[in-house]
């Protein structure tokens, strides 16, 4: 276990320290180093300077190194690097250094990759994400979704609110941000491994206090389920919470997307037609989603009510959405949803974060 002294400005941890005189090895370790967005210190040797060995997050000691290293302190995290596959001694030598593993290159690129980066990142509790979709077209998710997240943001929670649905229009618009300079969706569609968490978070617009991946002006562009999967889980490395404004059709990239999904949210608008929509809605991510939820959303039809709605449903009630006299207005204005403190849908959704953080069972206001 490291101390405190790894943690860097802005909550970032140092990136590992790379003790190795091999030029080649060295090259291929900064590589991915730079591909995990993680900064090594590098040495010949056993650092002099008080606790640099002890306390970086992750120590990669190359093979001609290993005999610099024998008196080092012990610790966790030490790995020994090279790439002779074949080296009959490799075990003794990490042996002699304390290390936990043995990585042969280029075999174990993408799992150092991935370690670097949960090192560089840090390794904490991941985000609750919380998934909204429609029971049908025009049912509110989005402006759900968009007013869970502003209000989660002026609450303290780091906050990351994800546009899943490319037809929608663009969540930055409901946020009044389109105009605000950060990177959309097409430099993302494409990604494949690891996205650091770190970097995605600050390559964001940030709007209401709240980092926003959202879709440009451009022509339609297909992300891949790999990206889908690759944002979401760096998203969630950073904590706090995430909301994912998702789609009603379910393709490959969505079931990625529900798959790292804690809890659903499904607003259904409260007459006949748009509970048999959402009924077929509710099976398709059932599939896929366990924890799905509803959430009504008035005028009712006659006979209707939210309870009646959700048993129909076979799920669960969150609650009524409320009706929030100019909101329309006030968006027009360049007011998000859930921007005013006091209104009752700010309110539903400070009820719904207060159960859903305390991981209470229940989440009804």
């Amino acid at each position: 276990m490291t101390s405190d002294r790894a943690q860097v400005a802005g909550g970032r941890r140092a990136g590992p320290l790379i003790v190795t005189e091999d030029a080649d090895l060295l090259d291929d370790l900064l590589r991915l180093c730079a591909a995990a967005g993680a900064e090594p210190q590098v040495h010949h040797g056993v650092p002099e300077a008080k606790g640099c060995w002890e306390d970086a997050p992750m120590v990669l000691v190359g093979d001609d190194a290993a005999a610099r290293c024998r008196g080092a302190t012990r610790r966790r995290g030490v790995m020994l690097v090279g790439r002779d596959q074949d080296d009959p001694d490799v075990w003794r030598r990490a042996v002699e250094i304390g290390a936990d593993c043995v990585l042969r290159l280029p075999d174990a690129e993408g799992w150092l990759v991935d370690r670097i980066a949960d090192a560089a990142e840090g390794v904490g509790r991941q985000a609750l994400t919380v998934g909204v979709i429609g029971g049908r077209g025009g049912a509110g998710a989005s402006t759900l979704a968009c007013a869970l997240a502003v209000t989660a943001a002026r609450a303290g929670q780091r906050t990351m609110l994800i546009d899943g649905d490319p037809l929608g229009g663009g969540l930055d618009v409901l946020l009044g941000g389109e105009q605000t300079e950060g990177r959309r969706w097409p430099d993302f569609a494409a990604s494949k491994g690891r996205v650091a968490g770190g970097a995605l978070e600050e390559s964001l617009p940030r709007l209401h206090e709240l980092r926003v991946l959202s879709w440009d002006r451009g022509d339609a562009v297909v992300v891949q389920p790999e990206a889908m999967r690759s944002v979401l889980a760096a998203a969630r490395r950073r904590g706090g919470v995430v909301v994912v404004d998702l789609p009603r059709r379910i393709d490959e990239s969505m079931a990625e997307a529900l798959a790292q999904v804690d809890l659903g949210l499904l607003v259904v608008p409260a007459e006949l037609r748009a509970v048999a929509a959402a009924g077929r809605v509710a099976s398709m991510v059932g599939m896929v989603l366990q924890d799905l939820r509803a959430v009504v959303r008035g005028p009712y039809a006659t006979g209707l009510d939210e309870r009646w709605i959700a048993g129909a449903l076979r799920l669960p009630l969150v609650g009524e959405l409320p009706w929030e006299p100019g909101l329309a207005q006030a968006q027009d204005g360049g007011a998000p949803p859930g921007s005013s403190a006091r209104g009752p849908l700010a309110a539903f959704c400070t009820a719904f974060w207060e159960r859903a953080l305390t991981g209470e069972g229940s989440v009804s206001p």
